[in-house]
């Protein structure tokens, strides 16, 4: 019984710390880079298993937003956990939302928050580093066009 309960609170604290790197991450782009938030946890109503962390206005480009949120001395850290594999996924994911806008803009981009939270217990604040312009997307793309 305590195993389990102790496997069930490491689950809920790592969702818990996903949520709060998410809200660091926006609150970091609307008041350091002036990024307007659009949407958050937006997912694909035709496939759930497309979820975009963040999408946002920069001007008039359109930001998806993915962010990695880890422990300080983390393995790998969370701009590299975005992979050829998850650029996949983030690929699909955005396209959908592009799909179903009315008149979806032809520029966008995609960027990476990496929030490196302290450890449990350690002392210090939340480090927040912002990735612009990660490729992505094919020179030529532009859905619904």
């Amino acid at each position: 019984m305590l195993r389990w309960l102790t496997v069930l609170f490491g689950w809920w604290r790592r969702g818990d710390a996903g949520a709060r790197g998410e809200a660091l991450a926006a609150e970091f782009l609307q008041r350091e880079r002036g990024l307007a938030i659009v949407a958050r946890n937006w997912r694909n109503p035709r496939d759930r298993r497309d979820e975009l962390d963040l999408i946002c206005r920069d001007g008039d480009v359109l930001v998806f937003v993915e962010v990695k949120t880890r422990s300080a001395g983390a393995l790998v850290p969370g701009y590299y956990a975005v992979d050829r594999r998850k650029k996949r996924v983030l690929l699909r994911a955005c396209s959908a939302y592009l799909q179903q806008l009315r008149s979806p803009p032809c520029t966008y981009r995609l960027d990476v928050v990496e929030v490196v939270l302290p450890r449990a217990g350690a002392a210090g604040a939340p480090v927040v580093s912002h990735f612009a312009k990660i490729p992505l997307f094919p020179k030529h793309h532009c859905p619904g066009h």
